[in-house]
């Protein structure tokens, strides 16, 4: 007697990777402030008083240089932390996916959240793919940590802190607050990372207790199965393992910074105090990361030219500054948007777009969850 096999009827999902709006909004947001502060301080003579060489367009081809090798230090981080399962292109995707999308959101709940999302697309499992973002986070958290601190014994507060316009005379007092807090999230990471990974398992098993969230209970109970698994193995790494990973932290990150002591030198080469410069980076990436708008946008222009007005002393100091500010952006944040538009929809479609039997869409814990 034949057996008779039922086809499969199989569905396509198709995701639209981004929506027009999405991207226009933290573009027109940051446009419009740059304007204002164009139509408001520019001066055309500015062009005048700088001595554009070829060691200008230098600086700011090492600004570039500096952007590559804070993506490729994120990229092996990415690579390291899942045992190199991930390849140099995958990383580079997930990266690329990452400050996208940071960049069309708020800072603090864009890129870095939706990491698991990217890394189980491309073939990590659940409750790993959690442990490796939160991993990512508390090495991020650490450099500023650890990094703060250490400028700050070689930097009069005075320098830092300027009190050049009210919004920088507050600065002090709104980075203490935001550096405690991170302090307090990172020993809370640490702790649920390295120590006790159990207790976020029973945090989340007694949230998903709830009435409104209890059908997704078996999902969460697999998914921190997985995660408390993944952290152990992640905590029996070597030394020399946690010393790679913050190594390419710090690549990362002061690479990101260095960016603008470079387009500082191609506009103003002579007495430039870079150690002030790349600090108040760090103070001003934490305002950065609580901005309510996309990537920062609009609030970050502003910030940055009352922040960094007093390097140049000159009386076109205003229009050199916002023309910094520009270069500035256009190097560390529009790049990103544009990579992002040219990567996003290819890898949408392979990771999205794809034949899968309907079955398999029902028992998908990932599916059942969304």
């Amino acid at each position: 007697m034949e057996k008779i096999v039922q086809p499969i009827h199989t569905t396509k999902k198709v995701v639209k990777p981004y929506k027009a709006y999405q991207v226009l909004i933290p573009v027109l947001l940051g446009l419009f402030v740059i304007g204002w502060l164009f139509l408001d301080e520019f001066d055309p003579e500015v062009f005048l008083s700088f001595n554009f060489t070829i060691f200008s367009v230098m600086f700011l081809v090492l600004a570039l240089v500096l952007m590559l090798m804070r993506d490729f230090g994120m990229m092996w981080r990415f690579r390291l932390l899942t045992d190199k399962e991930l390849s140099w292109k995958q990383a580079f995707h997930i990266n690329v996916l990452s400050e996208f999308t940071s960049a069309v959101t708020p800072i603090a709940v864009g890129g870095s959240s939706l990491v698991v999302i990217f890394l189980i697309k491309e073939g990590i499992n659940a409750g790993r793919s959690t442990t490796i973002m939160f991993v990512n986070l508390f090495l991020d958290e650490l450099f500023f940590l650890v990094a703060c601190p250490l400028v700050f014994l070689f930097i009069p507060l005075h320098q830092l802190f300027n009190s050049s316009s009210v919004i920088v005379s507050s600065f002090a007092y709104i980075f203490t607050g935001l550096y405690i807090t991170r302090f307090i999230w990172t020993s809370i990471m640490f702790i649920g990372i390295f120590k006790r990974p159990d207790w976020i398992k029973h945090i989340l098993l007694t949230l998903f207790k709830l009435p409104v969230l209890r059908k997704w209970h078996s999902n969460v109970e697999l998914l921190t199965n997985n995660l408390v698994q993944a952290s152990h193995e992640i905590g029996n790494h070597s030394y020399l393992f946690w010393l790679k990973a913050f190594g390419m932290t710090i690549l990362s990150w002061t690479s990101r910074f260095l960016v603008v002591n470079a387009v500082f030198m191609a506009f103003k080469p002579e007495n430039i105090h870079h150690l002030v410069v790349f600090a108040r980076q760090l103070i001003l990436w934490l305002f950065m990361v609580v901005s309510p708008t996309p990537g920062g946008s609009g609030v970050s222009e502003y910030a940055f030219k009352e922040y960094y007005s007093d390097i140049f002393s000159s009386r076109y100091s205003d229009s050199a500054i916002i023309l910094v500010t520009l270069i500035w952006r256009i190097i560390s944040y529009y790049l990103y948007l544009l990579l992002g538009l040219l990567v996003i929809p290819n890898w949408i479609k392979k990771s999205f777009t794809k034949s899968t039997p309907e079955h398999e869409n029902n028992s998908n814990p990932i599916n059942t969850l969304k």
